[in-house]
């Protein structure tokens, strides 16, 4: 039986091979995230209630690079780090689907 693309990423992490590009981009988007956060003057428990989520460790999650934004709440979390929704889907658009970045708005971020 052949391995789906998604067990090889899980058995390259137990076999201590380099993680996949994909979960890079996400981290650098998590530290880019963690640096906004902390401009913004919030901790990540400061963030997860005005997100109205239940537990903060959801955003320790996307600044890990171990989860990412959802889309339906970019607008959300835009608003409450003092960002322009816009602009802030389309940086992460960068890093969450690098390719379809290129295709709509060319290869610079």
């Amino acid at each position: 039986m052949k391995l789906g693309q998604d067990q090889d990423v899980s058995v390259e992490r137990r076999q201590g091979k380099p993680v996949p590009e994909a979960r890079q981009l996400r981290k650098q988007a998590g530290d880019w995230l963690k640096a906004r956060r902390a401009d913004a003057g919030l901790s990540q428990v400061d963030l997860a209630a005005r997100l109205g989520l239940k537990y903060y460790t959801f955003i320790s999650q996307v600044e890990n690079g171990f989860s990412r934004v959802p889309t339906e709440t970019m607008e959300a979390w835009a608003i409450q780090l003092g960002l322009e929704p816009a602009a802030f889907a389309k940086y992460l658009l960068v890093y969450y689907e690098p390719e379809l970045h290129r295709l709509l708005f060319g290869a610079s971020k």
